[in-house]
């Protein structure tokens, strides 16, 4: 599932037109880079949720035909936030774990590797399993502590979740649909039960939240094409 329901507030105005998975770097769409990715590894089927201008991913992405895959959509009257977009979509994901991607982050991470993890979720054990990366300046103090590969609420040092994980649908039982849901709580309980995993990815990655990363993004993939 590619998360693509934000308003993209720090992005305005470019989002003031455009939905801000549409905004292109290095020549194509945001969540085209996201697509292609995920297609190369082994992913044919994506659900995307959208709100904010929604009706313009759709028609430009369409069916998936054009990208070797097969797209299906959560449309959100209000974005829902994390877990309760997720949970809307679970009609789309089925029953086994899978992997998010949140639609505004750049990653090289090895997206096989992510999906052979996820097949080790249980409805009985690991909930979820997140992608963490060292904390970028926007974000200095990190969101939880990785050791030996369990996450932890609390300790140090920190670390950044990258907004790649992947998810048993257990997690989300609890959220009614159409509910507005906070992935952070759902996770931090998991994680207290000693049900969530995590690795550290130390290649790229950037949050593309802002117009000056978004042109970073852009001048990188000009220049190396990935």
């Amino acid at each position: 599932m590619i998360l693509a329901a934000g308003r993209g507030e720090r992005m305005r105005p470019l989002t003031d037109a455009c939905p801000k998975p549409l905004l292109q770097a290095g020549g194509k769409p945001l969540i085209v880079w996201h697509i292609e990715r995920l297609r190369d590894a082994g992913f044919t089927d994506i659900a995307i949720n959208h709100a904010h201008l929604g009706a313009m991913i759709e028609a430009a992405l369409g069916d998936g035909g054009a990208f070797g895959v097969r797209l299906r959509y959560s449309p959100e009257a209000e974005a829902l936030e994390t877990a309760g977009g997720i949970r809307q979509a679970l009609p789309l994901l089925g029953d086994a774990p899978f992997l998010v991607v949140n639609g505004d982050v750049f990653c090289d991470a090895e997206l096989a590797a992510l999906r052979a993890t996820g097949e080790g979720l249980t409805a009985d054990g690991d909930l979820a399993h997140l992608l963490m990366v060292p904390n970028p300046e926007h974000h200095p103090g990190g969101d939880f502590h990785l050791a030996d590969g369990r996450l932890h609420r609390d300790g140090e040092p920190r670390l950044t979740f990258s907004g790649l994980g992947v998810y048993h649908p257990a997690l989300f039982a609890g959220i009614a649909p159409d509910t507005r849901a906070a992935l952070g709580p759902l996770l931090r309980e998991a994680m207290d039960a000693g049900r969530a995993s995590g690795a550290l990815h130390a290649g790229y990655w950037l949050d593309v939240g802002t117009p000056a990363r978004l042109a970073e993004l852009d001048a990188r993939l000009r220049r190396t094409g990935t």
